[in-house]
């Protein structure tokens, strides 16, 4: 392609704008050169205040991605009935479609027929589906939308909603199986002891900024008809617990008592109590129970009725009981929030002996993410330094180009303050990228360096004709990549919040990477070569002349 394309009416010499950028690159580079000891301890100093900066960052696991599309988790009041649960998820239906942003809204309560999701009947979810953000008149972001759908559900008494996205929504769950970007999980033995520890963990978390809603996961509990079996009167008769407990699953649950054939179909015939009578406590109470002697005697002669209440759900994991506490965050990163939650936690919440909790959720994600790259990243900046030593055959050659590496943080970390963005895994993948191309930026000018100094100029000298040299090549790259990625750090469509990081990491990095590069590394160069001879050895890149 160059052979055809580049034959005729290519310039060889330096364009305008290269000549007026090195005008000014030149007196730069001098005085750089003159003083490498002040300007690496000015590199240092950026370095170590971008590294302080740093901690000021937020954090989380992965941006929100936006679906175009609205998840609503809604609890009613425990033990509400199937009737009930369907007008009230009606009247949300009904809430959020006042909404002009909205296209359709589908509601679900309790568990699909086929069993996938495992809720109660008081769980109750609603997909809202809304018209391309473009379409929407009132020039509403996504963000200032839910704040008015929270504003609508809540003057409701009673409801207490939570947003989330479809895929998400499902992301969560099957990451610790509970609704909440962030699970605290309380682990024991006794059930009270768990439920007190995890209201305390509560209350402690619901007054953290930025959490939008903290809840203790199917909290509550739901009436029951409690039959209590007097086995020293049932003895009397003669019965034993089995008999009786018979005789109240055939009442209340139903037994199958025979079977009608049609033809090849059987069918099963079911025997009990009709549901008016199923709710009546003085009507199960007469249930005659048969004794061996032939003798039926009421229920509630051999036992104890009573309308009581019981726990809603008596989770376990691990062989262990929990209570579990989701929480979902706005308008505040994932990891300075976990951070004051654990503090909070840790001062005003004392945990038994043989309690403890487990922090999950997304954060658990993140925390795995972060540990993982903390491995990952040494080791290829090793590898690297391997392929560097065995391409110029020189430690300090090596070590010169890896320099550039701290320093292109500077400029990445800057970008993300600037922005606003939290350092995610993201983020952390730009800083990657952004490594690799520091490296290459320090391959082209030490190797060039290197090639001078073979031809017998002094480090100096070859630090700064070299520079001048690959000062078109080393900024063109730069702009090339900067460019390229700017497209992606502008744009706000569907999917842009996962890139956006990356490319603004990619993008502030190369600025201050480029910067040094073209000033830090002649000068730590003049400064490291300065006492050696020159070189005769160059790798066969250190050869080529020019751009």
């Amino acid at each position: 392609m160059a052979y055809f394309l580049l034959r005729r009416g290519v310039p060889h010499g330096e364009n305008r704008l290269v000549r007026f950028c090195k005008k000014l690159y030149r007196p730069v580079l001098t005085q750089a050169v003159r003083w490498p000891v002040m300007v690496l301890l000015a590199a240092v100093a950026a370095l170590a205040g971008s590294l302080l900066l740093a901690t000021q960052l937020g954090s989380e696991f992965l941006p929100e991605l936006n679906e175009g599309s609205v998840w609503v988790n809604l609890t009613l009041p425990p033990g509400i009935s199937v009737s009930e649960a369907v007008r009230e998820c009606a009247r949300v239906r009904s809430i959020l479609k006042q909404f002009p942003e909205v296209r359709a809204v589908i509601s679900k309560a309790g568990r699909p027929e086929d069993g996938t999701d495992p809720k109660q009947i008081n769980m109750a979810e609603f997909l809202v589906d809304t018209y391309p953000q473009e379409e929407w008149k009132s020039k509403l972001s996504k963000e200032e939308l839910l704040k008015r759908f929270d504003e609508a559900l809540s003057k409701v008494p009673g409801f207490e909603p939570s947003f989330s996205q479809p895929i998400r929504d499902n992301i969560l769950e099957s990451i610790s199986q509970i609704d909440g970007q962030i699970v605290i999980k309380v682990f024991g033995d006794d059930l009270g002891l768990i439920k007190k520890t995890a209201q305390q963990v509560l209350d402690q978390v619901s007054s953290v900024r930025g959490v939008a809603r903290a809840f203790i996961d199917r909290e509550g509990s739901v009436p029951q008809l409690q039959i209590e079996i007097d086995r020293a009167r049932a003895a009397r008769y003669g019965l034993n617990v089995v008999d009786v407990q018979n005789v109240i699953e055939t009442a209340l649950g139903g037994k199958e008592a025979t079977e009608i054939w049609e033809g090849e179909r059987k069918y099963p015939v079911v025997v009990r109590l009709r549901e008016e009578q199923r709710r009546d406590i003085s009507t199960i109470g007469k249930i005659l129970v048969e004794t061996p002697h032939g003798l039926r005697v009421p229920l509630e002669d051999v036992a104890t009725l009573s309308i009581g209440s019981g726990s809603m759900n008596i989770a376990h994991e691990s062989g262990k009981r929990l209570n579990a506490i989701g929480v979902f965050l706005r308008g505040r990163d994932m990891g300075s929030a976990v951070a004051e939650m654990q503090q909070r936690v840790k001062q005003n919440v004392s945990l038994p002996s043989g309690y403890y909790l487990q922090w999950g959720g997304e954060f658990e994600n993140q925390q795995r993410a972060m540990a993982r790259l903390q491995v990952i990243v040494p080791i290829s900046i090793f590898l690297i330094f391997l392929l560097l030593f065995n391409a110029f055959g020189s430690v300090k050659s090596a070590l010169l180009i890896l320099s550039n590496i701290p320093f292109a943080l500077v400029g990445g970390i800057l970008a993300l303050l600037i922005t606003k963005i939290p350092l995610s895994v993201s983020a952390a993948i730009g800083f990657i990228a952004l490594f690799g191309q520091a490296v290459l930026n320090g391959v082209v000018i030490v190797s060039y360096f290197n090639a001078l100094r073979a031809e017998g100029l002094d480090a100096r000298q070859a630090a700064i004709e070299g520079s001048l040299v690959r000062f078109r090549t080393v900024l063109m790259t730069a702009l090339l990549a900067m460019l390229g990625l700017l497209p992606m750090a502008l744009s706000k469509g569907i999917g842009s919040e996962v890139q956006k990081p990356l490319a603004v990491v990619i993008i502030g990095g190369l600025v201050s990477a480029t910067a040094l590069t073209l000033i830090v590394l002649p000068a730590l160069y003049t400064l490291v070569e300065r006492r050696s001879t020159p070189r005769a050895d160059t790798p066969v890149l250190a050869s080529q002349s020019g751009d």
